[in-house]
């Protein structure tokens, strides 16, 4: 029931700035972790960036200090400033949400995918 709208996505030179916003609707509530994963081609999907609900935040390595994660809670919301981009962050985007259900445990929520492309 809880469906990711993701926005932001583009076409950006090198050292430029994008920023990534996805806005959960559904039974989503504000406790649940949010992140950003990446999948170039011939690549593995890899996590960018991750917030918790209470503000914890991961980056991958090849991303700290160029990308920013952030939440809104009362807006179900989740934003990747990205700045610095890099040709090696081509990419398409994913908008995650971490669930924890009784009966069924741990899955996962997914936004459709935004392309990121950065050139050189």
């Amino acid at each position: 029931q809880v469906q990711l709208v993701e926005s932001g996505g583009g076409l950006v030179q090198a050292g430029g700035s994008l920023r990534l916003s996805c806005a959960a609707s559904g039974g989503l509530s504000s406790f649940n972790d949010m992140g950003w994963y990446r999948q170039a081609p011939g690549k593995q999907r890899e996590l960018v960036a991750a917030i918790s609900s209470v503000g914890r935040i991961n980056y991958a390595d090849s991303v700290k200090g160029r990308f920013t994660i952030s939440r809104d809670n009362a807006k179900k919301t989740v934003h990747l400033q990205m700045n610095v981009l890099k040709p090696e962050d081509t990419a398409v985007y994913y908008c995650n949400v971490k669930m924890y259900d009784l009966g069924r445990g741990k899955y996962d929520y997914w936004g459709q995918g935004t392309q990121v492309t950065v050139s050189s």
